[in-house]
């Protein structure tokens, strides 16, 4: 608002306090709307603590660090929404809470309130979306199989008659199941991925089946990669999305206001090759570009071409 238009405004309240009459005073068009804090927003504001939902093992999404924290891509991307949810509600600094989830509860965690943002490697699926909603897509990749370097298993269609171990509550899980049928192996669940790791070591199973980035990430970060091979085509398409409560539309506001703002000042690209291009803290580089579908759909919210 400018001087002339600040006086003016001055001097009509001056008068309507002087003839005894309501104060109302219109918003100035250059000033911000105050945002209506409903839903989990408004309890944001109230407890002044934020709960993240983390993953411990899903490299390099959100991870348990050396050094005890989370970390990774999804946490860096989650930690943005937390600044403008501050902006949001008043500018008020927030604590942040991290709380452990599994891929068989992290979907349940957000539904029922006990975490506000889950940022991990969640797939964004219809039956998923009838009970919280997403963000826009933070990544692409799909299902692969996972055998011990040697293995006579090159793709799906060497599955008949074998065993394969998926993580219960995954997309993946889902996606062995569709195809057990047709191709003839038995499909095993494991509650993680270390122990999914340990049935394929031992023998008790001939592959897992999980997502491609997040065998690549793991292999890496355990320093596995000449025991283990990831082989055969993609076999099921996996977008994740941060995940927050379904119905809350200030909340969705929030999480889709951060990624036009990250993604209009390039940041989300920083933010994208310090996990996927640079050196993760096991000191090897996953080398995985952001691929064509990915950042188009990044372009839409505003990413500058290179």
């Amino acid at each position: 608002m400018n001087l002339r238009a600040r006086w003016w405004r001055a001097a009509g309240l001056g008068v309507a306090l002087a003839l005894g009459l309501p104060c109302a005073v219109a918003q100035d068009p250059d000033e911000p709307q105050a945002r209506a804090l409903t839903g989990v927003l408004k309890r944001i504001k109230e407890a002044r603590v934020v709960r993240i939902g983390y993953r411990t093992e899903a490299v390099p999404f959100s991870f348990t660090g050396r050094d005890g924290e989370p970390h990774g891509y999804s946490i860096d991307l989650c930690e943005a929404i937390i600044e403008h949810i501050s902006e949001a509600v008043g500018g008020l600094r927030l604590r942040t809470e991290y709380r452990r989830v599994t891929p068989a509860d992290r979907i349940d965690q957000v539904a029922d309130g006990r975490v506000d943002l889950e940022c991990g490697s969640t797939t964004n699926t219809a039956e998923r979306a009838k009970r919280v909603a997403f963000s826009p897509v933070i990544f692409i990749t799909g299902t692969r199989l996972l055998v011990k370097r040697g293995s006579p298993v090159r793709s799906a269609r060497d599955l008949a008659g074998r065993t394969v171990v998926a993580v219960r509550g995954t997309t993946n899980e889902e996606a062995m199941r569709r195809l057990a049928p047709r191709t003839g192996f038995k499909l095993e669940t494991a509650d993680g991925y270390a122990q999914a790791l340990e049935r394929l070591a031992d023998g008790a199973a001939d592959a897992l089946a999980a997502d491609d980035i997040l065998i690549a990430g793991y292999l890496a970060e355990k320093g596995l990669r000449r025991e283990y091979a990831a082989v055969g085509d993609l076999l099921s398409f996996e977008p994740y999305g941060i995940v927050f409560a379904r119905g809350d539309a200030p909340l969705a506001e929030v999480v889709h206001e951060t990624f036009r703002a990250l993604a209009s000042s390039g940041e989300i690209r920083t933010i994208y090759n310090k996990w996927f291009l640079k050196t993760l803290p096991s000191g090897y580089r996953l080398g995985v570009p952001m691929g064509p579908r990915l950042e188009r759909s990044f372009q839409v919210l505003g990413l500058p071409a290179e």
